[in-house]
């Protein structure tokens, strides 16, 4: 019919769907759409059906409307954070001036660059991770920005200390004996570090949150991804940090963040 797209490769559709890919059609249309030639179209088939996540091998990932890079071995977004950055969008349109912004173990810079898209107007946006192959794809992903490369707050300027308006983390959370039991797609392909909390999950959580005060401005807001089962922990640390905290989620998404914010003094 006029107007209608081309149907993706019926062989490559089929040898997706036989190695499992439930939306073998829309991964084939993707395939097909990114490559450049008929040998890369092999290449990148190959590698999805030996069990590569999708957005490593079409090189990019859809995270709030936007196309974003990824490498291979790093974090692939995960739909569910777009939950938090609805919650921290709304919290930075309510801010005067420009606000700053930082990423914490922001492997592609996704949730710094969905952020700065949706407040629509300047931020000062700061985005650190652990690992380099992420700070690779963030310095691409959030062109402006500054991205340190370090473990946690400990590459960060000095300067920064006091003046952090929104703080968002999507930190590891998968306890380290789940992790096992994580779809291959993560188990194999994505970095451990970005994946394993320790003992309950929280290992991570605690320190982001425990330094959190030293950087947050006065009344400046923490937003941390956790888990339905995590969360009471989660607002608990954040509390003892002398933070308030609440939690709240979206049943739709399957996402749950604490939003803990500092006193105004």
């Amino acid at each position: 019919m006029p107007g209608q797209e081309p149907v993706a490769d019926p062989d490559l559709v089929a040898r997706l769907r036989a190695a499992g890919c439930v939306f073998a059609e829309e991964e084939a249309e993707l395939i097909l759409s990114t490559a450049r030639t008929p040998g890369e179209v092999a290449i990148m088939a190959e590698r999805r059906i030996s069990g590569q996540p999708l957005e490593h091998v079409l090189g990019w990932a859809e995270f709030c409307g936007l196309r974003l890079v990824v490498e291979p071995g790093v974090f692939v977004p995960r739909p569910r954070t777009a939950f938090l950055i609805g919650q921290a969008v709304a919290l930075a349109r309510a801010l005067p001036g420009t606000p700053v912004v930082l990423d914490l173990c922001c492997g592609t810079g996704a949730m710094g660059a969905a952020l700065a898209a949706g407040v629509e107007r300047p931020v000062e946006l700061h985005a650190a991770d652990l690992d380099p192959a992420a700070v690779r794809c963030a310095r691409r992903n959030l062109p402006g920005a500054h991205v340190h490369e370090g473990d946690l707050y400990e590459p960060l300027p000095a300067a920064l200390r006091g003046r952090v308006d929104l703080l968002i983390a999507s930190p590891p959370y998968v306890p380290s004996d789940s992790v096992g039991l994580l779809p291959p797609e993560a188990r194999l392909y994505e970095p451990l570090t970005a994946l394993d909390g320790g003992g309950d999950g929280l290992d991570v959580v605690r320190r982001v949150i425990a330094g959190a005060p030293g950087w947050l401005a006065p009344g400046g807001h923490l937003l941390v991804e956790t888990s339905e089962r995590q969360a009471a922990a989660t607002a608990l640390a954040a509390e003892r940090a002398g933070l308030t905290a609440r939690v709240t989620g979206s049943d739709d998404l399957d996402a749950t963040a604490v939003i803990a914010t500092a006193p105004h003094h």
